[in-house]
Order: C-alpha cells, then structure tokens, then sequence
C-alpha cells in the first residue's frame, strides 16, 4: 500500500503547461527593430544547435534568414510560401542535422515533424497562450526556450505567464547594444497591465 502511494506522489504529468514548467525557459526585453541583431549575437554559441526560430509571418522569416545566412549560419526559412516537397527536405535536413536552424511560423511548424529540438527562439510571442506551450512540448523537455519580448509582446507575456502560474527568467545579453528607435508617427500611449499581474487574464485579439 505505502509503495503504490510513493509511486503515485511521483508521477509526471504530460500536458502543454506541466511541459512548459519543467522546461528550462528565459526572456531578454528588447525594442523590436532590435531583435534580428540580439538573435545574431544570442546563436554564436548555438552554431552547432538544432534551433527553431519562430516568427509570425513570412517577411520576417526571409528577412532573419538572410541575415543568418549572411553571417555563415547553417540556417534557412520556411513557410506558407514554399511547396509542400520543400517543406519535407527542410525538415529531413534538420532531423539528419546537415541544417542547424530553422525559421519557420506555428502554422508550418506544426506539419514539420521535427526531431531532436535543442533550443526554440521566440523572435515573437504568440497572441494565443496555448500556442507558446505547444512549440515547448516539441522539445520534449530535451532542449531550452528563449524569447524576445518587445514592448508589443507585453501582453502576450502577461498571459502566457499568467496561465503558467510562473514568472519566466528574465536575463540580459551581455555585449547587446541596444540602438535608438527609428523615427516614427508617435502614438498616444495607453495604460499597459503591469507585467505579472494575476487578478484578471487580458484576451487579446487574433491579428
């Protein structure tokens, strides 16, 4: 009787937030128009890592690619654009590990089939909590997740942390320097939830 109680204290549990607590996770805050140069220095000691890199559209992907590429990383970007037949041989190559990197959106993420992740890269948050924990559970709690939060990505941050019932790590990119902000048209700035908060989950709408 004693036996089956010991055994049973310690089971694991295998949903999308159990996944993700057990997973070992960080954030770097970082204005948007920086974060292509913060991935460049965040992989230089990821060079020879399977790293997913995930992004919400497809400029985004080709532009991050290019620039990898341009730095000698074994990196290429695939999305909706890309025929189905492309879409396998990217993800053969990362499986067999003759490709280190990938660029991809959740939407092509989900059919690739991927082995063997060792480190995701939220270049963007998802709008949609459940959609962080399920790039987390492709690891299978082998491999480690970082994300770049911008102030836009406040929001998404706020939920994701907020379902998790945890805060996740915040960490600073030693040698990063941030870069001033490209002249825009300012926008009236609206009261922000602050970071944490646990008394109300804020919805935010599909962009």
């Amino acid at each position: 009787m004693s036996e089956e109680t010991n055994t049973s204290k310690e089971t694991l549990y295998y949903d999308q937030r159990s996944i993700a607590l057990r997973t070992v996770q960080s954030i770097y805050f970082v204005e948007e128009h920086d974060k292509i140069s913060m991935i460049n220095l965040l992989l230089n000691e990821y060079r020879n890592t399977q790293v997913v890199i995930i992004v919400k559209s497809k400029k985004k992907a080709d532009a991050l690619s290019e620039l990898l590429i341009s730095k000698e990383f074994n990196a290429t970007a695939i999305h909706g654009n890309h025929r189905e037949v492309q879409q396998k041989e990217v993800a053969e190559k990362f499986n067999l590990e003759t490709l280190n990197i990938i660029i991809t959106t959740d939407m092509i993420l989900k059919t690739l089939e991927l082995k063997n992740i060792k480190l995701i890269l939220n270049h963007d948050l998802p709008n949609d909590a459940q959609e962080y924990y399920n790039r987390l559970a492709l690891m299978k709690e082998q491999g480690v997740s970082m994300a770049l939060v911008s102030p836009e990505d406040k929001a998404s941050l706020s939920d994701i942390e907020y379902n998790m019932k945890a805060e996740i790590e915040e960490k600073v990119l030693e040698g990063f320097e941030a870069t001033s902000t490209p002249s825009v048209k300012t926008k009236k700035d609206k009261k922000k939830k602050p970071r944490h908060r646990k008394n109300k989950v804020r919805k935010v709408k599909d962009e």
